[in-house]
C-alpha cells in the first residue's frame, strides 16, 4: 500500500483525492471485503471510501433514521415480490440549455438539452436513452443513466 493511503488518518477527506486507481482498489478491498466492479471510476471509489471513513469516524444514521429507512424499504415490496419506487413519478422537465454531465469509463460526456431533443459531440439525439445507448453500447434508461430518475 502506498504511503499516501497509509497516511490517511481520521477523516481527511481531501487525502482520498490523492489516491490512484490501484490504491483505491486496495482500500476498497480492505473496506468492503471484495474488489470493486471492473468499470467503477476512480472518482466514485474515492467518494465512497471518503464516505465510509466519515461514517466510521462520526457514526452513520441515527437508529430512528435507520428504522424509518427499513420501514420504507418494506413498504415498496408488492405481493408478487416485485419492488416499486416509494418516490412519486418525477415531474422533472428539462429546460433547453440545461447541460447533463456523466462520466463513463474515464471519459466525461456533456449533453445539452435542446427544444427538440438533445445534442452531444455535435450530433442530435431524440432522447437521453439514445445517448446512453451510444455511450455504453447497451440499452439503458437515459434518465436513469444521467441520474434524473429516482427509481
Amino acid at each position: 500500500m502506498s504511503s499516501v493511503l497509509s497516511s490517511i488518518v481520521g477523516v481527511d477527506v481531501a487525502a482520498f483525492e490523492a489516491l490512484d486507481r490501484e490504491d483505491c482498489i486496495e482500500a476498497w478491498r480492505k473496506q468492503f471485503g471484495r474488489s470493486p466492479l471492473k468499470y467503477v471510476s476512480v472518482q466514485f471509489m474515492r467518494r465512497a471510501l471518503a464516505h465510509e471513513a466519515q461514517v466510521k469516524a462520526h457514526g452513520g444514521h441515527s437508529p430512528a433514521v435507520r428504522r424509518a429507512l427499513e420501514r420504507s424499504l418494506r413498504n415498496v415490496r408488492k405481493a408478487d415480490g416485485k419492488t416499486r419506487s416509494v418516490l412519486p413519478a418525477s415531474s422533472l422537465t428539462l429546460r433547453p440549455g440545461t447541460h447533463l454531465v456523466r462520466e463513463w469509463n474515464g471519459r466525461s460526456y456533456q449533453v445539452e438539452v435542446l427544444e427538440d431533443g438533445f445534442q452531444m459531440d455535435g450530433k442530435h439525439y431524440r432522447s437521453p436513452s439514445a445517448i446512453a445507448r451510444k455511450i455504453t453500447g447497451a440499452h439503458l434508461s437515459g434518465p436513469r443513466f444521467f441520474g434524473l430518475d429516482a427509481s
